[in-house]
C-alpha cells in the first residue's frame, strides 16, 4: 500500500501495544506492518475505527503519525522443506539469515520469511494428472535431511482433480508442481510449502487413545511417572533445579521422530548451551547429527516481550506439520512462566482487568488452548502422527500455588515436580517422587507389560511401596536416630537408598548413564527387588543386616547403572546378589 494513501495511522503509543486510527476496524489477530519501518504487529482489539496492535518489536522510536499498513491476513509461518536444523525467532524468522543481514542484533523491519525461497529441493511426485485429491493428501516427498522426509500435502479444505503434474526433478519451495482444478473457482497450485496462521490448530481426521509412552531413557519417568505419545507434562521448579537440563535430557534421547525446542524467554546463555550441544551431538539411534531431526525457536529474555508470547504458537504450529505427515513430535517449551509474565505485561499495557497476582483472567483458557493442540491422531494424509507438550514451569521461589503452575496442573496428566533440596544434594534429575505423579500409566499399561514384561507393574509397585514407607520411616529417623529402628525397618531404609541413588538419580554428563534402555531399567528393578527379599529372609531368621551390609552388596547395586550402561550383563549383578546372600547364610549357619 501507498505511504501517502494508507488510512491508518499511530496516535498512542504504549510500549509494544500500539493504538491505530483510520479506515474501518482491522480484523482481529491480523498481521499489521507499523510505522515507516515496517515493524511486525497483531490487531488484538478493534473497534470503530480504532485499532489496538500488539508489535513483536522493539517500539523504540515509533511517533504518533506514522502510517499502519494492514494486511488483512493472520500471523501466518510458511511451512516446508528447510524447517529442520533451523533457528527461528518467536515469530518465525530465522536467525541465521538475520544474522547474515543485520549482524549479532535483530535490525527492525527484518522481514525475512522461514524458509529459503532459493533453494532447490530434489522432489519425487506421488500424483498424476486426473488423481482426485482432498486436504492432507500426500503428493510429493522430498529428503529434508537424512533423518527426515518431508511429505508436501495438499491444503486442508482443498480438494479437487489434479493437472499439470511437474515431472521429478528440483524445485524451490514457491514453485507450482501440480495444480487442483475447482472448477468454476479456478485453478489452485500445490507447492512444496504453504502458509498456515500460527494461532489456528491444524485440523485432523480423528483424536486416537494415547496408548504407548514416550520413552526417553530417564528411568525416573520411564518407570514412574511416564508421559503418552500425544500427551502433555508440566516440569515445575525453582531456579536451579534442573528443569532446562531435563528437557535437554528428554530433546536428545526420547523415542520421538522430531524435537521442537521452544526457549521461550529463557536467558540467552542457556539457549547459546543448546545449541552449542545439539549441534555436537548425535542421535542415538540412527547416528546422524540430532539437528537433523530438531527445530529450534529462540526467544530469549532480551527479545521483545511481544514476540514472547506469540513463539509458542509458532512452535506448536511447526509441531502440528509435521504430525499430519505421520511423524512423531516432541515439543519442548521452556518455559510458560515467562510466556505467562509476557501475557501479563502486554495485558497491564491494554489496561485489562487483573486476575489473581495480576496475571490476565484468560490465562487459564490460553494454557488450555495451548496444551490442548497435543493428540495422537488420525492425520488428513491417513498417517497417524502426535505431538507430545512438555512444558516447563518457573514458579517463584518454588511455589507451587502461583497461577500458572496450578493453572498448569488443571491441564496436564502428568507433573515432574522438582525439589529444591534434591538439587542441593546433586540427585538429577531431581523429580520428587512424593509429589510427581502421571495419569497415563493405566492407559500405558498394556505397553508396558508388552515391552517390559508382565511382572513390571508388581515391581513397579513395590519400588513406590519401599520409597514411600522410607520416607515414613525418615520422619522417625529425624527425631530418634537409626539406631533404634528394628532391622527389617533399616532394610527398607538400606534398600530405598538404592533405589534413590543407584536407579532414580541419574548422570547427564556421564556416557553411560545418561540414556539406559527398558531392558536395563526393568532388569534394575529387578535385581533391586531380589536383595531386598533375600536380605528380608536373612533378617526374618534372626541374622544381623549388619554382617550383609558390610559384603558390600548394597553400595555395588547403587554403582550396577554404570556397569549396565557399559555392556554388563544383568546375570553379572544377579549373581553378585546371590554370593552375598549366600556368604552371610553361610557364616551364621
Amino acid at each position: 500500500m501507498d505511504n501517502n494513501k494508507t488510512p491508518y495511522y499511530i496516535y498512542g503509543i504504549n510500549g509494544p501495544v500500539i493504538h491505530v486510527r483510520g479506515g474501518r476496524s482491522l480484523p482481529r489477530l491480523s498481521l499489521v506492518y507499523v510505522g515507516e519501518q515496517r515493524l511486525f504487529g497483531e490487531v488484538v482489539s478493534s473497534a470503530g475505527d480504532e485499532s489496538v496492535v500488539q508489535i513483536y518489536e522493539d517500539s523504540g522510536g515509533l511517533r504518533a503519525g506514522e502510517p499502519v499498513y494492514p494486511t488483512m491476513e493472520p500471523m501466518s509461518i510458511r511451512l516446508g522443506p528447510g524447517l529442520i536444523g533451523g533457528i527461528f525467532d518467536g515469530i518465525g524468522r530465522p536467525l541465521s539469515r538475520i544474522k547474515e543481514l543485520a549482524g549479532d542484533f535483530i535490525a527492525k523491519g527484518i522481514n525475512i520469511g522461514a524458509l529459503d525461497e532459493e533453494k532447490k529441493w530434489p522432489v519425487k511426485m506421488l500424483c498424476k494428472d486426473g488423481d482426485e485429491v482432498k486436504g492432507g493428501e500426500v503428493f510429493a516427498t522430498t529428503a529434508e535431511t537424512g533423518m527426515i522426509e518431508h511429505r508436501s500435502m495438499v491444503p486442508p479444505g482443498l480438494a479437487g482433480k489434479i493437472c499439470g503434474v511437474v515431472p521429478d526433478g528440483e524445485y524451490t519451495v514457491t514453485e507450482p508442481l501440480a495444480y487442483v482444478d475447482l472448477g468454476r473457482e479456478g485453478k489452485k497450485p500445490l507447492t512444496l510449502s504453504q502458509l498456515w496462521p500460527v494461532r489456528t490448530p491444524r485440523p485432523f481426521a480423528e483424536r486416537l487413545s494415547i496408548d504407548r509412552p514416550l520413552v526417553t531413557g530417564q528411568r525416573v519417568i520411564d518407570t514412574l511417572f511416564p508421559v503418552g505419545k500425544g500427551g502433555c507434562a508440566a516440569i515445575p521448579g525453582p531456579f536451579g533445579a534442573g528443569k532446562t537440563v531435563v528437557q535437554h535430557q528428554l530433546a536428545k534421547w526420547s523415542d520421538a521422530d522430531m524435537i521442537v525446542y521452544l526457549g521461550c524467554g529463557e536467558r540467552g546463555n542457556e539457549m547459546t548451551q543448546v545449541l552449542d550441544e545439539f549441534r555436537e551431538l548425535k542421535d542415538p539411534r540412527s547416528g546422524r547429527p540430532l539437528m537433523e531431526r530438531t527445530i529450534l525457536i529462540a526467544n530469549t529474555s532480551n527479545m521483545p516481550v511481544a514476540a514472547r508470547e506469540a513463539s509458542i504458537y509458532t512452535g506448536m504450529t511447526i509441531a502440528e506439520y509435521y504430525r499430519d505427515m505421520g511423524y512423531h513430535v516432541a515439543l519442548m517449551a521452556d518455559s510458560t512462566s515467562r510466556w505467562a509474565e509476557a501475557l501479563r505485561e502486554l495485558s497491564g499495557r491494554l489496561e485489562e482487568m487483573p486476575a489473581e497476582e495480576s496475571f490476565p483472567a484468560y490465562l487459564p483458557s490460553r494454557l488450555a488452548g495451548f496444551y490442548e493442540r497435543a493428540g495422537y491422531v488420525d492425520a488428513l494424509s491417513g498417517k497417524t502422527g502426535s505431538v507430545t507438550v512438555i512444558g516447563a514451569v518457573s514458579p517463584q521461589g518454588g511455589d507451587f500455588s502461583e497461577p500458572v503452575t496450578q493453572n498448569t496442573q488443571r491441564f496436564v496428566r502428568c507433573f515432574w515436580a522438582l525439589d529444591r533440596s534434591l538439587a542441593y544434594a546433586r540427585h538429577f534429575p531431581s523429580i520428587n517422587w512424593t509429589t510427581s505423579y502421571t495419569e497415563y500409566y493405566n492407559d500405558l499399561l498394556p505397553w508396558y507389560q508388552q515391552n517390559f514384561g508382565e511382572e513390571f507393574p508388581e515391581l513397579r509397585e513395590r519400588i513406590i511401596a519401599l520409597l514411600n514407607e522410607e520416607s515414613s520411616l525418615m520422619e522417625i529417623v529425624k527425631l530418634i536416630g537409626s539406631d533404634i529402628l528394628p532391622d527389617d525397618q533399616k532394610l527398607v531404609i538400606e534398600t530405598a537408598k538404592v533405589i534413590r541413588e543407584g536407579f532414580l538419580q541419574q548422570n547427564a554428563f556421564h556416557e553411560h548413564d545418561t540414556y539406559m534402555v527398558p531392558a536395563n531399567q526393568m532388569a534394575m528393578l529387578r535385581i533391586i527387588l531380589r536383595l531386598y527379599d533375600g536380605a528380608r529372609q536373612l533378617v526374618g531368621t534372626g541374622i544381623p543386616l549388619r554382617l550383609l551390609i558390610e559384603t558390600g552388596i548394597f553400595s555395588a547395586l547403587e554403582r550396577m547403572k554404570f556397569g549396565l550402561g557399559e555392556g554388563t550383563k544383568p546375570e553379572v549383578f544377579e549373581q553378585q546378589v546371590d554370593d552375598a546372600l549366600d556368604k552371610v547364610r553361610r557364616a551364621n549357619a
